[in-house]
């Protein structure tokens, strides 16, 4: 079994025309298509509100400052890692 992923954008006809490789010319396929709209990151709002985006209203006042455990604290950090400098190669 093979499969292919291809974007196309399917006009006011709804018709959708898939041309396959030559070497599978003269054969019975099965074929099964599974179609998924393209959300376009350009139409989302960077401004949505918790509710738009699917949270309930008292999403942030229950969650943000809602740790009870013990204090969270970052242990010290490492010293930085010494590494040989790159050579470049002179040309």
């Amino acid at each position: 079994m093979e499969s292919i992923k291809i974007r196309i954008y399917i006009g006011d006809d709804g018709i959708l025309q898939i041309q396959l490789p030559p070497e599978i010319a003269n054969q019975e396929l099965d074929v099964v298509i599974v179609f998924q709209p393209v959300i376009q990151k350009s139409s989302q709002s960077p401004n949505k509100t918790p509710e738009e985006l699917g949270y309930s209203r008292k999403f942030v006042e229950e969650v943000i400052g809602s740790w009870e455990g013990d204090t969270l604290e970052r242990p010290e950090q490492l010293p930085f890692e010494e590494r040989e400098e790159i050579q470049w190669p002179t040309s």
